[in-house]
């Protein structure tokens, strides 16, 4: 049961792995560049798992001690979980004691697979999310610690090496469009973000988008369920 669902998972992760070793790795070498160990970045993978705000923890390690800061700045940066939690009540029922680490290593891109994915009936939908979620981590942490061991080698320019994730997120999208028939979610998607991109700026839109995404396509099913 677990081998198959391991079977089913990989190939899902294939473009996360691409995206998690390369951004990994930069995340790596930008510890190794600031004065870290390699421990610093792998210990950091393990344990944070939230990509923009092991970024950020940079600056916070090198600044001043503020454990205030640290902690809005990482509420503000993965305040879109909320959402995504609330969005996977139901799938995470029935998992058992996995439900703990499927919350704990739940990122965007696991919440992408996990909630969009056509699971096989005789695929065990805990051990799917598992592994999928477990894979994915497993690609961040290799990556992080290979660019921290390997950080002091790099000699090219790494800018922009973060675009991996934006065109790897295309992917996923694109791929939820051939999926669907009448594209509702998409648009909807799609106008949210762009209507608080204008109304809220590029700094301030995640959430409020969102927020509205998630009440429009709660209604939406609603009254298919009524209907």
């Amino acid at each position: 049961m677990k081998l198959k669902a391991l079977k089913c998972a990989f190939p899902y992760t294939i473009p996360i792995m691409t995206g998690f070793l390369f951004l990994g790795m930069s995340y790596g070498i930008y510890m190794h560049v600031s004065g870290f160990s390699f421990w610093y970045p792998m210990l950091m993978a393990m344990t944070i798992f939230a990509g923009s705000v092991e970024f950020v923890a940079v600056n916070l390690l090198l600044g001043a001690f503020d454990p205030l800061q640290a902690l809005i700045v990482t509420l503000v940066l993965n305040a879109r979980h909320i959402f995504y939690g609330i969005s996977m009540l139901d799938k995470f029922k029935s998992t058992g004691l996995k439900k703990l680490y499927l919350i704990f290593g739940m990122c965007d891109e696991s919440f992408s697979i996990n909630y969009t994915a056509d699971i096989p009936d005789d695929v065990d939908k805990g051990w799917f999310m598992f592994f999928v979620t477990l894979l994915n981590q497993i690609y961040w942490v290799t990556g992080a610690t290979l660019g921290g061991l390997f950080g002091s080698l790099i000699s090219f320019n790494t800018e922009g090496i973060d675009f991996v994730m934006t065109a790897m997120f295309v992917v996923i999208f694109l791929n939820q469009w051939s999926k669907e028939k009448r594209h509702f979610s998409s648009y909807t998607g799609l106008i949210v973000s762009f209507a608080a991109l204008v109304f809220f700026g590029a700094d301030n839109f995640m959430i409020p988008a969102m927020a509205m995404i998630l009440i429009i396509l709660s209604l939406a099913r609603k009254k298919e369920g009524s209907s």
